[in-house]
């Protein structure tokens, strides 16, 4: 099974740099198809996350990464990808960045004209407000950077892959126009890219038992062809004929759209979550068509909700209909193989509601690893298999956080504090806000 057909000229060994990690969703997906990854990532709990999975993992800043120690990164990286901070710029986010969007198009426009790095500095500065909305900049930064980087020859990245939230397609737009023009060299040439189609996908069109979007760019250098948007391998989910698509939809079995096998049917919850014994329903922590008290219900037959950082707050209860008999909620591991996450995946840290909700679910990341890189799909059991954990006094577990916090045990001197995660006075600094429930209220 294939999610794109491979380019025979591509290069056999990729490596990816993962910035915006969080606590592992793509690189659970790198690892799946063999693929070797580095990810950046800001968040404390989510590093715990990560060492405890035996991630390599950089616990950093990515935009302080990018101004003063980009030539501390491996050579071999060969593979971009990113999903920025999406808070700014979602329907449930302050709308910063919607606000923004104008200004940070005219941004991209003058990277791509040969801006130097101060100059972008200086006009975030200007720019103020949420310094998160800045952060979707950094892939097209570190793009850049690369082609004046000695440690690797100034070679440009072969792939370039990015995630975010719907409202950003009209970012991910100019950024694809911005890679077709190609980006600037020191020598006034430029490195073009091949840019798929920009587009939202559901990702329980991939399998994952939640509904979700995600709009993706993918990104080769020309050199290497064309992409792939990764083709769906289920039915969509129609909140308002919820059968459709279904395992009791006849329809379910004919081939969709021109499709040259037919789609199977989206997965429900009742389907991955082996330790609640349905039927039950899941009521949703936020409300709908402007009344916050009219809370959605999914059945276990349907997929969840999507997976948010406040995934710990929609209630489970149980019978066909949800009678209001002590609720329960979904625990971390629930939500997280929810996420497609393996079933004892690691979690560590606190604000694990958060790290779930804001993690790309693996068997998604999978499909769009796989389009990218021309590789072949696992068997999707592989992301129910044990995953195991890191014993914290074994070697590797050591040698991770020694890479990662310059320290056997803790976080090193370079580590971002989060006293200063709490608040920051630049867009490009090497701090950005904290968001999402406490550890206390969220570690269950």
């Amino acid at each position: 099974m294939t999610s794109s057909d491979a380019t025979a000229s591509f290069p056999a060994k990729p490596h990816i740099l993962d910035l915006f990690a969080g606590p592992g969703g793509l690189d659970v997906a790198a690892r799946m198809l063999g693929v070797e990854s580095l990810g950046i990532e800001w968040d404390k709990d989510a590093c715990e996350t990560r060492y405890a999975a035996g991630l390599r993992t950089w616990h950093a800043d990515v935009s302080e990464v990018r101004s003063k120690r980009f030539e501390e990164l491996d050579a071999d990286l060969n593979v971009l990808a990113g999903g920025p901070p999406c808070q700014t710029y979602s329907v449930a986010g302050n709308g910063a960045g919607r606000k923004a969007l104008e200004k940070v198009k005219k941004l991209i426009h003058r990277l791509v004209d040969g801006a130097g790095e101060d100059e972008i500095d200086e006009q975030l500065e200007k720019m103020g407000g949420d310094p998160r909305t800045a952060l979707v900049l950094e892939p097209l930064r570190y793009a850049i950077k690369a082609l004046g980087s000695p440690n690797r020859d100034r070679r440009p990245f072969d792939v370039i892959v990015l995630e975010q939230v719907p409202a950003v397609k009209a970012l991910w737009e100019v950024y694809k126009e911005a890679l077709e023009t190609g980006l600037p060299r020191e020598d006034g040439t430029r490195v073009r890219y091949n840019v798929a189609e920009v587009k939202t996908l559901h990702t329980e069109a991939y399998g994952v038992p939640q509904t979700r979007r995600r709009t993706i760019l993918i990104a080769r250098l020309a050199e290497y062809g064309t992409p792939a948007i990764p083709a769906p391998t289920h039915h969509v989910f129609n909140l308002r004929k919820p059968a459709q698509g279904g395992p009791d939809d006849a329809q379910t079995a004919l081939p969709v759209g021109g499709a040259l096998t037919p789609l199977r049917p989206w997965v429900a919850m009742e389907d991955v979550l082996a330790d609640r014994k349905p039927p039950f329903v899941i009521v949703s922590n936020y409300g709908s068509g402007g009344d916050p008290k009219n809370r959605g219900i999914r059945t276990h037959r349907q997929p969840s909700f999507t997976v948010t950082g406040k995934v710990s707050r929609n209630a489970v209860r149980l019978g066909p209909s949800g009678p209001d008999l002590d609720p329960d909620r979904l625990t971390i591991p629930e939500a997280g193989i929810l996420q497609t996450f393996p079933p004892d995946y690691p979690w560590e840290g606190g604000d694990r509601s958060q790290q779930v909700g804001n993690a790309v679910p693996p068997l998604f990341g999978m499909h769009v690893l796989a389009a990218a890189l021309g590789r072949p799909l696992p068997p999707e059991e592989k992301l129910r298999e044990s995953w195991g954990r890191l014993d914290r006094d074994g070697a590797e577990y050591r040698r991770l956080r020694v890479e990662g916090c310059d320290a056997p045990g803790d976080c090193g001197p370079d580590c971002p504090k989060p006293e200063d995660q709490a608040s920051s006075s630049t867009p490009s600094g090497s701090t950005r806000p904290r968001t999402g429930a406490s550890a206390n209220s969220s570690a269950k």
